[in-house]
């Protein structure tokens, strides 16, 4: 892919953690997905670098609004704000709580998402969280298509089924965003602590 990847700066990075609530993250819930459970204590350590050296941190929480717009028929489901599964994991951190909550699989979509990073000064993002094929790439796509640099973490996303999260990968990587391993990150972010 030559010339197309671009250098991660975590001076200008923001990092995105794309709907780890538990619909998706709890056992037990029909919407589970196993793989989740590996990525929480990775986007956790990303969370913590980016606090460490004072870069953004933003949450989206998936919420259906209408239960007979497109994405609520398609899955035949909605994802109810009066649900307790609607919110997110317990064991992710949150703090300085930045949470945006979306309708759609774009995070951009009708939200304030541009204008805060605009604001915070991020020309970079790393995507992290579920569903690999579906929110989170979707959202790189149209960071991508907004003048952002985009990075996203292919051990820091999970998805139902290892075919979708690779082919999500691999199409994102032709032309939307550099693929990166969290521990990368993390060692990236190490030098710039204040």
């Amino acid at each position: 892919m030559g010339g197309r990847e671009f250098k991660f700066d975590p001076k200008k990075a923001a990092l995105l953690v794309i709907d780890v609530q538990e619909y998706f993250t709890r056992p037990g819930s029909h919407a589970y997905i196993p793989s989740s459970k590996k990525i929480i204590s990775r986007i956790n350590g990303l969370i913590e670098a980016f606090h460490e050296i004072g870069r953004p941190v933003i949450f989206t929480r998936h919420i259906d609004v209408d239960p007979k717009n497109v994405m609520s028929r398609w899955w035949k489901d909605s994802i109810r704000s009066s649900d307790p599964l609607s919110r997110l994991n317990g064991d992710i951190l949150i703090r300085k709580r930045k949470i945006i909550v979306k309708h759609a699989y774009d995070a951009f979509f009708k939200t304030p998402l541009e204008r805060m990073l605009k604001r915070s000064g991020a020309t970079q993002v790393l995507i992290t969280g579920v569903v690999t094929h579906l929110c989170c790439e979707t959202t790189a796509r149209s960071a991508f298509c907004r003048d952002f640099e985009v990075f996203f973490a292919v051990d820091g996303t999970a998805a139902y089924d290892k075919r979708h999260h690779k082919a999500a990968v691999y199409n994102l990587s032709h032309g939307f965003a550099v693929p990166v391993r969290c521990s990368k990150i993390r060692r990236a972010c190490s030098p710039c602590k204040k």
